[in-house]
């Protein structure tokens, strides 16, 4: 936020006029005539209210015989009867409409809820990638889930009782001084002021502690949910304890905070009945006395500790409104950091739709750099026909990977240009971009539903049969009908219950049915053994046929047959050319390939000696004949 601050230190008036579009939501005359009705109705009711006190003091004049109903004993408990039940009907009344205001604003309080969700939703898919690979998963799906909350108590507060409670205020002192003299009028405000002050002062103090156990309860989440996600890698380390350590001292760090939570809500509680009781003490007394002067009857002393005791309900609801609208704040301001993050990556005010030929892709004279000291890509020039592949390979760290996020348009170039059939991709719409690009990554995630889904995902709009036949180019078509659930199996959180060549295929899958002009294989094979590459690669080829292919690989093997392969060192073209005339040229590339093809032929004879050795153990234990 501004100059460091929280937005509920430095700019709340702003902040509450930031929700107001939540309160009085702009399309939805429906839900701004149940706000209106919902105010209507708690106004009533605060009148109503106000009339509970004199009932009271009115039956209880008639019974101690002080009010002059005009007839015998059985018309004066008549009407004594009568007052008690016109009181409790009163009570009744008020609380059958607070109830209906409750019910005309609850649909009000969820839309708001939803539509701050959504908003942050959308918001969190806008930003650029660089901000998803720094965010913690955990503790950005509980600042979510803190602010979705937080704006519905704000919400609700703010419009059904911050102005209906100061009504009542005014109210209460106009007949303590009407009826009683401005000495009622001068306790009653004083302890009103005195309560709201002490309050204030207090619930401020509260706050950095709620925002210190919010602190907390965010980072036990983001290792709770971090290690989940590294099950395996847990359990293949034996760190089960390191890592309930680790959760567990910011659980202590959340327990003390928590501790303090409620330990200083209870002083709060006990100092503001401490100032409350002081100001009903001393209106107590006043009346007390009057009656005993004869000024006062018994029911007007019963009257002023009925409304001092009506009082009270707004007065400690003034208390748990302000207390909640702060911590409201506490719990949204992260959610609003979050969606004042600027997005790094936006469409140019004039952008277009990309108008797809054959997908010819250039890079020309490219510089890119994640960090302005640390330069990625310095000056890169080549191009991707129309229906080839090119290949891109070179040592790790040379920026292969990166040129399919720049294609891709996750991040802008500093300087040069990328064009798809000659139109640069940072002059149209980053959705007609994608949308004509397809990717098989090297690590394929799913996501945690059926396979269907996860294949369907590239064509939402896809028949059964359409995800069936890409499944069958994919190759995986018949693994899929051999489980016991068929194409509606789970495939568990990221896909974790296939291999890796079985999610592979998957995204091949889907990539298929994406049908897309242009094709990015990002180290697709990288992750898998020798015979599963072969298989996926059998696969891969079939999709490339006939498309604009961006091939970047670590298995040379894999890029054999590409039209053209540019080899990268140090975010430069060190060499470019055919498989052929690279290794005649006996420079890097013929230098890799001999690496690889020395540590492939190394594997198959450490595999064949292996099974070598099983079948001599298994001959020396075979029983004689």
């Amino acid at each position: 936020m501004a100059n460091g601050k929280t937005v509920s230190e430095s700019n709340l008036p702003q902040t509450l006029l930031n929700l107001w579009p939540y309160m009085w939501p702009a399309g939805r005359p429906d839900l701004k005539m149940r706000v209106v009705w919902a105010s209507v109705y708690l106004l009533i009711s605060k009148f109503v209210l106000l009339l509970v006190p004199y009932f009271f003091k009115w039956s209880t004049d008639a019974l101690n015989g002080r009010m002059d109903l005009a007839g015998s004993v059985p018309s004066l408990l008549a009407g004594a009867i009568a007052l008690v039940i016109a009181y409790n009907i009163t009570r009744l009344i008020q609380l059958g409409l607070n109830q209906l205001r409750d019910a005309l604003f609850a649909s009000v309080g969820q839309h708001a809820v939803r539509q701050l969700a959504y908003r942050t939703f959308v918001h969190m898919h806008e930003l650029s990638l660089r901000f998803h690979l720094e965010r913690k998963t955990g503790g950005l799906s509980r600042i979510i889930e803190r602010g979705t909350k937080g704006i519905e108590t704000i919400v609700r507060f703010t419009i059904l009782n911050s102005v209906p409670t100061v009504i009542e205020f005014v109210l209460t002192a106009v007949i303590f001084w009407w009826g009683y003299g401005f000495s009622y009028l001068a306790v009653t405000a004083f302890t009103v002021w005195a309560y709201i002050w002490f309050t204030i002062r207090a619930s401020d103090w509260r706050i950095a502690i709620r925002r210190s156990m919010n602190d907390s309860d965010t980072d036990a989440n983001t290792k709770a949910i971090d290690s989940l996600l590294n099950f395996e890698t847990v359990k293949y380390f034996g760190n089960e304890e390191m890592e309930a350590k680790r959760f567990d001292k910011s659980m202590e760090r959340y327990e003390k905070a928590a501790t303090d939570v409620w330990t200083s809500l209870g002083w709060l509680n006990f100092g503001q009945g401490v100032i409350f009781g002081i100001g009903t003490t001393i209106m107590l007394v006043l009346s007390a006395l009057a009656v005993q002067r004869g000024e006062q009857t018994v029911g007007d002393f019963v009257f002023v500790n009925s409304m001092l005791l009506q009082l009270s309900v707004p007065l400690n609801f003034i208390g748990f409104v302000y207390r909640e609208i702060r911590q409201g704040l506490t719990d949204i301001e992260q959610m609003f950091d979050l969606l004042e993050v600027q997005t790094e990556v936006k469409d140019a005010p004039d952008a277009t739709e990309l108008r797809i030929g054959k997908g010819a892709i250039s890079f020309k004279d490219v510089h890119f750099a994640y960090d302005a000291a640390r330069p990625i890509l310095k000056g890169i020039s080549f191009e991707v026909p129309a229906g080839k592949t090119v290949a891109v390979v070179g040592p790790s760290g040379a920026g292969k990977s990166t040129l399919s996020r720049l294609l891709y348009r996750f991040y802008d170039i500093q300087s040069g240009a990328i064009t798809v059939d000659g139109q640069d991709i940072r002059t149209v719409t980053q959705k007609s971009l994608r949308t004509a690009i397809g990717m098989v990554p090297q690590d394929t995630v799913l996501f945690n539903d059926t396979v269907a889904y996860n294949i369907r995902y590239g064509r939402t709009s896809a028949s059964d049969g359409e995800v069936f036949a890409a499944a069958e180019v994919a190759q995986i078509a018949h693994f899929i009908e051999t489980l016991p659930e068929g194409f509606e199996t789970k495939v568990g959180e990221r896909g974790l219950k296939l291999s890796g060549g079985e999610k592979q295929r998957v995204a091949i899958a889907r990539t298929i049915l994406k049908a897309p002009p242009i094709l990015i294989l990002d180290e697709a094979t990288s992750a898998l053994d020798t015979t599963t590459e072969r298989e996926i690669q059998e696969a891969l080829d079939l999709v490339s046929k006939n498309r604009t292919t961006l091939v970047i690989a670590h298995r040379l093997s894999t890029v054999i047959s590409a039209d053209e392969i540019i080899v990268l060192k140090s975010g430069e073209i060190a060499e470019r050319g055919t498989h052929a005339a690279l290794l005649e040229m006996n420079g890097l590339y013929a230098s890799m390939w001999n690496r690889q093809r020395e540590a492939t032929q190394a594997e198959e004879h450490l595999k064949q000696v292996r099974e070598s050795d099983d079948l001599g153990v298994i001959t020396r234990l075979a029983p004689a004949s």
